[in-house]
């Protein structure tokens, strides 16, 4: 590509702050405006539902300051992809960003993009998904589809001029987002607190119950019966708590990245946890639980909001949305062409990904994770593969923490600026905590769940035939 150079080195424009809103902005999306419906029917009353979301923070936390002793250790671009090389091999590491290329990161972003052209839909009803344009193929390409991915070609742009363009957009989307998530809070708690509705939902906060929709009934659950409920129950929240992880794939470009890797990590996964609990105890001030559970489409905070601000609320929440969607998909495309570079540079990706452009950015990358996830958006099925993407990230993330305790072994006198929050019990609890949950997905979710497994696999010949390529 012109202008293009392997002897370009990235730029340390990075501080802390700018570390923690990638952190705090890629993790809110769309989620915390939806998927407490879902949650809410599995487990139905106030209580679990808070249990769910403290759960998800606290497990997101244990994971975060573990990673601190890793980032510490590498400061790389390419930070969990680092990670496993070290602690395992490079079949391990490929296969985390096979992954990352083919579901985790290019998935999310696919669905974040659509999501932001479902909202606008709401501002410009043309926008919407029912908006059919052509068709190619047989497939059908709506209005929706071809405005996710112009903004995922408008932000792929934006980061392929360098570092700084895409970290300006993140810290203001940021602070934007995270003023209205708060503005929601107080306004809810403060203007629209509904007293009876308080009342009922918190007597017998902790009864666990599931919400029929064919009969409009609720059942209580216990046992095995609510360990499923609850299992179903995170995955839309852990979905909605993911991402916190990719401000290490940039560690190459973070000022001081020994130090503020760690503590950003800290920081905006705590942000994070405060909001999301914060603003479903917003939820249950304004709404009844059935009607959180049975909001129009999941959308709780349309719901909720239509209380608050009366009629404007629809449009006030499909604008929060968007700002939000679009700075949480400029997080993702921001950071994860740093893993396919770091790949290429070990010889297991595109060769062309290694080599940075004249702004000193990963742009071949960027482009192909643009390219292949404006093809997921196409395809439609988007959906589909967010039900598999968090067991295939729980996966690696058990392994990445693992790690820690290989590499204590392997090289007990390395230089370790920052060590594992309460090391060993913290990262083992963690280990503990993913397993079960990723057992419980398997179990109860064996048809997504396998096919996320298959994906993993499958990049174990895709590997050995590279070696094979790159050794010839």
């Amino acid at each position: 590509m012109e202008n293009e150079t392997e002897n370009h080195e990235m730029k340390r424009e990075l501080g802390l702050l700018d570390a923690t809103m990638l952190v705090v902005g890629s993790m809110i999306g769309s989620g915390i405006f939806i998927v407490s419906a879902d949650i809410t029917r599995s487990v139905g009353s106030a209580g679990w539902l808070i249990i769910i979301w403290l759960l998800t923070g606290m497990v997101t936390l244990m994971a975060a300051l573990s990673y601190g002793e890793l980032s510490a250790m590498y400061p790389k671009a390419g930070g969990q992809y680092v990670y496993l090389k070290e602690s395992y091999n490079k079949l391990i590491a490929f296969l985390y960003g096979w992954s990352t290329f083919m579901v985790i990161q290019t998935g999310t972003i696919a669905a974040v993009g659509v999501a932001f052209a479902k909202f606008a839909a709401y501002l410009y009803a043309p926008l919407g998904d029912d908006n059919i344009l052509f068709s190619i193929g047989g497939v059908n390409i709506n209005a929706a589809q071809i405005l996710a991915i112009s903004t995922i070609i408008l932000l792929t742009w934006i980061n392929s001029r360098g570092v700084k363009n895409g970290k300006i957009i993140q810290t203001i989307l940021t602070i934007v987002k995270i003023l209205s998530l708060f503005g929601l809070i107080i306004a809810g708690l403060a203007f629209s607190f509904r007293t009876e509705v308080w009342q009922a939902n918190w007597t017998d906060m902790f009864t666990p119950f599931r919400w029929d929709a064919s009969t409009q009934t609720k059942v209580t659950i216990g046992g095995a019966t609510l360990f499923a409920g609850v299992v179903s129950a995170m995955v839309g929240s852990l979905f909605s708590s993911d991402a916190w992880n990719n401000v290490t794939f940039i560690a190459g470009e973070i000022r001081n990245p020994r130090k503020n890797i760690g503590l950003s990590l800290f920081l905006g996964t705590m942000i994070v946890t405060v909001i999301y609990v914060s603003t479903n105890i917003m939820y249950t001030a304004v709404l009844s639980m059935e009607e959180i559970a049975n909001a129009p489409a999941d959308r709780v905070a349309v719901a909720a909001s239509q209380y608050i601000f009366g009629t404007a609320g629809t449009l006030v929440i499909a604008i929060m949305i968007m700002i939000s969607t679009f700075g949480c998909n400029n997080g993702l495309i921001l950071s994860g062409a740093r893993v396919y570079y770091t790949m290429a540079q070990d010889g297991v990706f595109f060769k062309q990904a290694a080599v940075l452009n004249k702004f000193e950015v990963p742009g071949w990358g960027l482009w192909a994770q643009c390219l292949w996830a404006s093809a997921l958006c196409l395809t439609g099925r988007y959906g589909d593969l967010l039900d598999y993407v968090i067991f295939v990230v729980l996966i690696f993330y058990i392994l990445t923490i693992g790690g820690i305790f290989i590499l204590r072994r392997k090289y007990p006198d390395a230089d370790r600026p920052y060590k594992a929050f309460g090391y060993p019990f913290i990262p083992a609890l963690y280990i503990v905590c993913a397993a079960v949950i990723c057992g419980g997905l398997l179990y109860y979710k064996t048809s997504t769940c396998g096919w996320g497994l298959v994906i993993v696999l499958l990049g174990i010949p895709v590997y050995y035939i590279s070696e094979r390529y790159r050794k010839s």
